[in-house]
């Protein structure tokens, strides 16, 4: 016997990709997750350390700068440059011996740091009178730094490297007369080594030696102990990764509110990710082994889950229509034995209805052929009515041949057959009221009057057939028949002021209806006790009440959808309902 081909959709094999998708679909995630957490992680703490020693050596670069602005403050506030200063100011020049005393005044001063290079001391008119030389201020700074140096009244600015030497930065700061009410007395500029700068003694918390670079307002490098060349102006505009070439830096950068200068710290970006690639492998192998097993555990377990459902569908592939019996395999596994009682009890109520189903069929016919009988008897009075008109149209009998007409195409609106659509416009359902009264007025002659009024925009406006003429017909019966005198019967159709809404009132002015009677009428069409039928009872108002609850109960028109009836003693009465101007689709359930 040649062995069945099994389909790749086949349950067994849609568990186990199934399984084995959903394995690689958690691993995934996994691995992706716990990567990124730890590599997130680790960048973290890099940057937490490297921040540390930011934090460190932003606190000695501070320190560093709060020296040479003490130093510079006392050059300032030294008594002897002060006097020499204001007689200087009030036109009295300082003798040779005089600015020779300032050698030993800024000696002694520069000799508390080591980094200073040399001071100089100028005039307010920008004449320098030590070192004991002619130059001007003016032509040894740009005048923007001696601006900023006057708007800081005092406070040490940090002016860049010296024109004359690259490796000396200059720094200004004004001198105040203290006893002439801190009077501008003249400015003191003094030339520190970039090497008083260098950091290279602070270390990382784990004992590394960090990279750093010290940049001052204009993007200039004042010291760097980088191996390699990074352009200033990009670590400047970097928010924490530099790239030089094929490397990368973690940049970590504190400002100086002193100087303005920026200070970076630089860690390459593989020293803190050399975990990050262990990580990486070991994941990788741990998946690889992962996916190995559970391809084996799920090939197993979808072998386990389908071999007894395999038996119960050959068993249910050779039971044959009308001849089914039940399976009698017995499995250990509780829900398969379930399944297979759920299947022989499917095939003792199988060949029950099958039974059930025969009889229907017998009835069916039965009932077909009674449907094709009464189809014959409306056809067989059209055409007698038909007959009716031509006979009394020959004998010249005009009004009864057209009542007879009138009641044919009223006939053949009212019965329909079983196919054609409830719902007609209000065109065609107003045509047929108009129907309905010429064969009234025929019968009432000059006691009944009528008027429709309908506009042209609502002509095509879709509703439920013979809702209106119950209505137009209660208001013949007990607005004009029930009185003597003459009665006027008014159809309105008119857009509603409730927006969406269209308003069809049928209204009389007949006696009305008595207010007891009217009450009884309003609970009935509220739900409660049931009219009898009867002549006068209401009976029809409540089926046209409950066809628009059918129709458009649960629809947008939601409260609008009811039958109101407004009635007085001897005022008339006036019925008035409400329909929507959309489609009957969205009604028609």
């Amino acid at each position: 016997m040649q062995r069945q081909i099994r389909p790749f959709n086949s349950l067994r094999n849609q568990i186990f990709v199934g399984f084995v998708m959903v394995m690689l679909v958690v691993l995934l995630i996994a691995g992706i997750s716990a990567y990124d957490r730890v590599a997130s992680l680790l960048k973290s703490n890099a940057e937490k350390h490297i921040q540390q020693t930011a934090v460190q050596a932003s606190g000695r670069l501070d320190a560093l700068i709060a020296q040479v602005n003490s130093l510079t403050a006392q050059v300032a506030d030294d008594t002897y440059l002060q006097r020499l200063l204001y007689e200087e100011k009030q036109g009295k020049k300082a003798t040779f011996n005089q600015r020779q005393a300032l050698l030993q005044i800024a000696g002694s001063y520069q000799s508390f740091i080591n980094g200073a290079q040399s001071m100089e001391i100028y005039t307010t008119n920008y004449s320098r009178i030590f070192p004991m030389d002619d130059r001007s201020l003016s032509h040894r700074l740009d005048r923007d730094w001696i601006a900023q140096a006057d708007e800081g009244k005092g406070r040490l600015v940090w002016a860049g490297s010296d024109p004359d030497d690259p490796s000396i930065l200059l720094a200004i700061r004004r001198i105040n007369l203290l006893d002439r009410s801190f009077e501008h007395g003249g400015y003191v500029v003094v030339r520190m080594q970039r090497s008083f700068f260098q950091l290279n003694d602070l270390e990382s918390s784990d004992g590394s030696q960090d990279s750093i670079m010290l940049l001052d307002g204009g993007g200039e490098v004042v010291t760097s102990n980088l191996d390699v060349h990074l352009d200033p102006q990009a670590v400047m505009d970097s928010e924490s990764v530099v790239q030089n070439g094929k490397e990368s830096y973690i940049v970590v950068k504190q400002r100086s509110e002193l100087t303005g200068w920026t200070l970076a710290v630089l860690t390459p970006l593989r020293e803190t990710t050399e975990g990050v690639s262990i990580l990486r492998t070991a994941l990788f192998v741990s998946g690889i082994i992962g996916v190995v097993l559970f391809l084996v555990m799920s090939f197993f377990l979808s072998t386990m889950i389908t071999r007894p459902l395999i038996r119960l569908m050959r068993a249910m592939r050779g039971a044959q229509p009308g001849a089914m019996r039940p399976n009698l395999m017995v499995s250990s596994t509780s829900e398969i034995n379930e399944l297979n009682e759920v299947y022989n009890q499917m095939v003792y109520r199988q060949n029950e209805l099958a039974q059930v189903v025969h009889d229907k069929e017998v009835m069916q016919s039965r009932a077909e052929l009674k449907a094709l009988q009464s189809q014959i008897n409306p056809h067989f009075l059209f055409n007698t009515l038909e007959a009716f008109y031509w006979s009394l149209e020959d004998k010249g009998e005009e009004e009864m041949a057209r009542m007879v007409i009138a009641m044919s195409r009223l006939f053949r609106y009212i019965i329909t057959s079983p196919h054609q659509d409830e719902w007609v416009t209000i065109a065609d359902e107003l045509e047929h009221v108009e129907r309905y009264l010429n064969i009234m007025q025929m019968r009432l002659g000059n006691r009944m009057q009528w008027e429709i009024r309908l506009s042209e925009e609502l002509r095509t406006v879709p509703m439920p057939k013979l809702l209106i003429q119950p209505l137009v017909e209660n208001a013949v019966l007990y607005g004009v028949e029930s009185t003597l005198k003459p009665g006027k019967i008014e159809i309105n159709v008119y857009p509603s002021s409730i927006t969406g809404l269209v308003c069809v009132e049928v209204r009389d002015d007949g006696p009305g209806i008595e207010a007891e009677r009217l009450q009884t009428i309003q609970q009935a069409l509220k739900g409660g006790d049931p009219l009898a039928p009867g002549r006068g009872t209401g009976v029809g108002l409540v089926n046209v009440h409950q066809r628009l609850q059918l129709y458009f109960g649960g629809s947008p028109l939601g409260d609008y959808a009811r039958l109101a009836v407004d009635s007085e003693a001897g005022a008339g009465t006036v019925i008035r309902f409400y329909i929507p101007r959309g489609s009957e689709a969205s009604y028609d359930s």
